[in-house]
């Protein structure tokens, strides 16, 4: 199982015999990011529809963010998901331009780079446990840019967002369920799927994943192209869970 997590904190952990969590690195490079885009606490927080404290939280590693907000300030911060969570991500150097050119590279395909190891073995896969009942484990040997392959739990209350809320992100996502009930919402249209049952759609489309069931939802996740997107939250939505949430 993921390593327990502390009062308030995004936990970034392995399984089995890995390494202790890495919070201090995950909230260094947030704040590595977050001022060399030139941004104030008070100015990322108002653009995630936070407070700036909360951000100073995160930056310190003594809060724990949802899912939907890991997504906004990652895309505040014009980096991908992967890179904040996973320390070992490939970082390419900083766009600093904020030019006419970030649509453009917001949808370009990148080269996908394999990892040299090619068995990820399931004692020793890397885990993030969200604050909002969700559970991410890596089946990749190390990050690989642009995309994601994870196996994913949602614990029974589980959700990717709060309630009458929606996340949306840039890629394509497809989503295999193993067991348990799983609710999604993608913009008009809901769907419940069991195990055996699969689901793809395009992620720019806002959508909540959430457990629809009385026992936690196991599956397999595989994400393309998960980059920085326009990510507008609802100003009258709390995007933080309470601190210590599972």
């Amino acid at each position: 199982m993921a390593a327990t997590a502390a009062h308030g904190e995004v936990c970034v952990a392995r399984q089995g015999n890995g390494s202790a969590p890495e919070y201090g690195a995950i909230g260094g490079h947030l704040r590595e990011v977050r001022i060399a885009r030139g941004l104030s606490l008070r100015a990322l927080a108002g653009r995630v529809g936070v407070s700036p404290s909360l951000i100073s939280q995160v930056e310190t590693g003594r809060a724990r963010p949802s899912v939907r907000t890991l997504y906004a300030i990652a895309s505040e911060l014009r980096i991908s998901l992967d890179e904040l969570l996973f320390p070992d991500a490939a970082r390419a150097p900083l766009d600093l331009d904020g030019g006419p050119g970030d649509d453009e590279r917001a949808t370009a395909w990148p080269e996908i780079r394999l990892p040299e190891a090619h068995v990820q073995r399931a004692a020793d896969r890397k885990v993030i446990r969200l604050a909002s009942g969700v559970v991410w484990e890596r089946l990749t040997t190390a990050s690989i840019p642009n995309v994601d392959f994870l196996h994913v739990t949602y614990e029974v209350g589980g959700a990717s967002c709060p309630d009458h809320e929606f996340q949306r992100h840039a890629g394509q996502e497809w989503g295999f369920v193993l067991s348990g009930t799983l609710g999604v919402t993608i913009g008009f249209d809901d769907e419940v799927l069991g195990p055996g049952d699969a689901i793809a759609f395009d992620s720019t489309t806002p959508h909540r994943l959430f457990n629809a069931g009385a026992e936690p939802v196991h599956g397999i996740w595989f994400v393309l192209g998960r980059r920085s997107a326009a990510f507008e939250p609802s100003p009258h939505a709390s995007a933080w869970e309470p601190a210590g949430a599972v």
